[in-house]
């Protein structure tokens, strides 16, 4: 009936490419053995010439052909290849295909050799140059685009007539239409009944052939839901199927189904032809107006930006880090919604926000610059790529058809929403730009908002932005570049990194009629010359490029409730603060409130701050009393005095003893005269209470309370034993249709497992068994933090990573690696 061959392995490939290479008695010898997602070179982490994986490159191998694949579709695959890729078989050029961000197939049966005494060889030219002939490129753009055969290819073996395209939109029963079973029966919706519109567009089928489709519905459990036998007599057919019993895909839960179709020749269901099966979910989605709808209840969307690169391979990461990349995201960061900046991304990723319930908003590749009619075409062609390969996923629930931060161009962007819409009904499209009261040919007005720079309100407002206030209006991308901040960066500016992504999510739940916004970015990325810091790294992430989590990661983390988050902005080092002034200490939590203890006196329990982000589901606990009521139990002021006393104090500690407005001055006054202050009782009350500097050091213990019990606690004191901290999510590894990665994730913390921010010395790497590295062998780390990735190579068995670094001395990680039998 069909088969489903996976071509990962067994591949050659040379750094070069010409005509001879395309030939079956090319010498091989020079090339050398990879496997598939492939990166046509590996990057060092930071500080390299983006021209280095700017070439054209050549990939071979040789296909095992069966004899009864004659006459039968021999269709080729590939999920991926950057950025314009030419294929060959047997000398003879197939097909050419321009863009780096879609997939593409071709039939290789013409061209194959049957004979048993013939080889077939398949060769690809990979052109992976900056070209302004395609999109994204055009100028210079703020990212890398990498080379190679980066995602997977296969081959399906099918019959002569087969299915070639499934598309199924779900929605709620629809009174209005007469052809719907539920029409007369409204309760029906309450029971749990949906409505499947759903195509089937068939391969091969000739005028006078009539074939039948058997439907069976199953949920994730493999029970059958609902089953139904189609006739099908035209090329493309349309099918409206009434089930019941089937629960909404939602964010926290969201249901899966399968649609298994199997075709077949005759009326009596003997002679199948084919078999497909698609993964959905039954929701709706909508912007409105006032905001985002899925299965009509409205919906706040807290998203952030992925690029879909890794250090040192790029794009080339296999199914294990694309799933991962999603886990991050609603796990550990707990957004709700990604944009795929700013092209369609690996498959694994956006099943995995399928299954999280991780709603993704994907657009076409292009970054500002829009090309000639040949560069539209091709972006035209982008679109129609996107919406067919994607359109089955319920996690998306936006087309992206405007080239990233474009001018307007009516007659362009008309054709590609059109195209949008023709090839899904369902789903509204957006574009996203820079530009307030543009022109408006999508759906939904999307917009970089970047007013915010950290003394203005978050946001601009809706009506200030849209050309059509009617429209739904959702905010693409914010920060970013307005505040790059390093790992390493000092922990002030670590701070308002934090503040900032604060105050706009506030203002993004304070305006009801937007829809959402999307932070950017994820993690930070390797960039071209003219953006980043200058050595090749735009550090505009929440996490660095290993996803390890910087502080304004916890802002995120801190609105949902599923896990206990508390994550405070300081190391209690004065010095490292201009005059040893540490400021306010920000709690970034979802518990209800912070107890601090002093060398294990309790000082004062602060409660959530409500004034300055008084809409954030969480807002930050403000530390801003280090006092309490010492000067009471240990100075014996009374409780009036005391809190005079500390204000001034404060007011020193702000701006300096020097600097001391008015209002302050006539307080010491007062105070001096009616309690007897002596100017040095007050500077010593100030060093023991306030400053530190140069006293005995001081233990600082905070506890975070949630409904009022002890849910985390967090010890500051000066670090003596830092220790190295290395987290991977699994040390089981499985050789399944390519090979597999895991992530090491590394942090040097101190005694109390507080991260060391200062701590940049090297690490070194030692594998063995069964895995082998990724990347050099030795990095520095920074900001407390590294990582590095190890990957499995054709065998099974145990392997390690040893991490050792001089002082802290050595770690090792076992791994096993097994087969997908196993």
């Amino acid at each position: 009936m069909g088969e489903h061959i996976h071509l990962n392995d067994d591949w050659k490939y040379s750094a070069a490419f010409h005509k001879d290479m395309t030939e079956n008695s090319f010498d091989e010898s020079s090339m050398d053995a990879v496997r598939l997602p492939h990166t046509n070179i590996e990057t060092p982490f930071h500080y390299f010439d983006e021209q280095i994986y700017q070439f054209v490159s050549c990939y071979r191998r040789r296909l095992d052909v069966k004899e009864e694949w004659k006459g039968k579709q021999v269709l080729l695959t590939f999920e991926g290849v950057a950025h314009v890729a030419t294929v060959y078989v047997n000398g003879k050029q197939v097909t050419t295909h321009f863009g780096g961000y879609t997939a593409f197939t071709v039939d290789l049966e013409p061209y194959l050799n049957f004979a048993s005494d013939k080889s077939n060889i398949l060769t690809v030219e990979v052109d992976s140059r900056e070209s302004d002939k395609l999109p994204p490129f055009g100028n210079v753009i703020d990212y890398l685009t990498y080379g190679g055969i980066y995602r997977e290819v296969y081959l399906d073996i099918k019959e002569h007539v087969a299915i070639k395209d499934v598309f199924v939109i779900t929605r709620d029963p629809d009174s209005s239409a007469s052809s719907d079973k539920v029409a007369m029966e409204p309760d029906n919706t309450k029971s749990g009944g949906k409505v499947i519109d759903l195509q089937i567009k068939l391969h091969g089928l000739w005028h006078e052939e009539k074939a039948l489709i058997k439907v069976n519905l199953t949920d994730a459990s493999d029970h059958l839901i609902y089953s139904n036998v189609l006739k099908i007599t035209a090329l493309i057919s349309h099918h409206k199927l009434y089930v019941e019993g089937v629960n909404n895909w939602e964010p926290e839960f969201p249901v899966l189904y399968h649609l298994q179709l199997e075709l077949f020749a005759d009326s009596d269901l003997g002679r199948k032809l084919d078999e497909k099966t698609v993964r959905f979910g039954f929701r709706t989605c909508e912007f409105k107006e006032d905001g985002f709808y899925l299965n009509h209840k409205k919906i706040k969307l807290i998203g952030l930006n992925r690029h879909q690169s890794y250090p040192y391979v790029g794009y080339a990461m296999p199914k294990r880090m694309q799933l991962r990349d999603a886990e991050i995201l609603k796990e550990e960061l707990q957004v709700n919604a990604v944009r795929t900046s700013h092209y369609p991304q690996s498959q694994h990723f956006i099943n995995r926000c399928d299954e999280l319930g991780l709603l993704v908003f994907t657009e076409i590749p292009g970054w500002q610059h829009i090309g000639d009619n040949e560069w539209k075409a091709i972006a035209c062609e982008n679109v129609k790529e996107m919406v067919l390969q994607y359109r089955n996923h319920p996690s998306i629930i936006l087309w992206g058809v405007r080239i990233n931060e474009s001018q307007d161009d009516d007659a362009f962007y008309a054709k590609t929403n059109q195209i949008a819409h023709e090839l899904d009904p369902s789903r509204q499209t957006g574009g996203v730009r820079y530009l307030k009261k543009s022109s408006l040919l999508e759906d939904v007005y999307t917009y970089n908002d970047f007013l915010h720079n950290g003394i203005t309100k978050g946001l601009d407002r809706k009506k200030d932005v849209t050309s059509d206030r009617k429209s739904p209006y959702l905010v693409s991308e914010f920060n970013g570049h307005m505040f790059p901040t390093k790992a390493f960066d000092n922990e002030e500016h670590r701070l308002q990194h934090a503040l900032r992504y604060a105050c706009v999510l506030n203002e993004t739940f304070a305006q009801k009629d937007i829809a959402g916004a999307f932070g950017w970015c994820m993690f930070d990325y390797n960039t071209h010359k003219d953006f980043g810091s200058g050595d090749r790294i735009c550090y505009h992430g929440v996490m660095d490029m290993f996803r390890n989590p910087k502080l304004a990661a916890a802002v995120y983390a801190s609105q949902k409730e599923e896990n206990t988050v508390f994550e405070l902005s300081s190391s209690l080092d004065i010095g490292d603060h201009p005059a040893g002034n540490i400021g306010d200490v920000y709690a970034f939590t979802n518990a209800d409130s912070i107890r601090l203890y002093k060398n294990d006196q309790m000082i004062k329990e602060f409660h959530r701050e409500r004034s300055r982000f008084d809409r954030l589901p969480h807002p930050p606990v403000v530390i801003d009393d280090f006092v309490g009521d010492l000067l009471e139990k240990e100075e014996h002021f009374s409780h009036k005095t005391s809190e005079a006393i500390k204000k001034l104090l404060f007011a020193v500690k702000k701006y300096g003893p020097n600097q001391l407005p008015l209002m302050y001055k006539l307080k010491m006054a007062y105070l001096m005269v009616k309690e007897h202050l002596t100017m040095e009782m007050a500077a010593r009350l100030y060093y023991q209470y306030i400053g530190s500097w140069g006293g005995a050091a001081t233990t600082f213990r905070f506890e975070a309370v949630k409904e009022g019990r002890v849910v985390k606690v967090i010890n500051k004191n000066p670090s003596c034993r830092p220790k190295l901290e290395v987290i991977t999510k699994t040390t089981e590894l499985q050789e399944e249709e390519t090979y597999d990665v895991g992530e090491v994730r590394i942090q040097v913390v101190d005694e109390n497992n507080n991260r060391l921010p200062y701590y940049q010395e090297p690490v070194r790497f030692e594998v063995w068994g069964a895995i082998e590295l990724i990347g050099p062998r030795e990095i520095c780390l920074k900001g407390g933090m590294g990582g590095t990735y190890v990957k499995t190579k054709g065998i099974l068995g145990e392997g390690g990573l040893k991490i050792y670094q001089e002082g802290l001395g050595e770690t090792e990680i076992k791994f096993t690696v097994l087969s997908s039998k196993d």
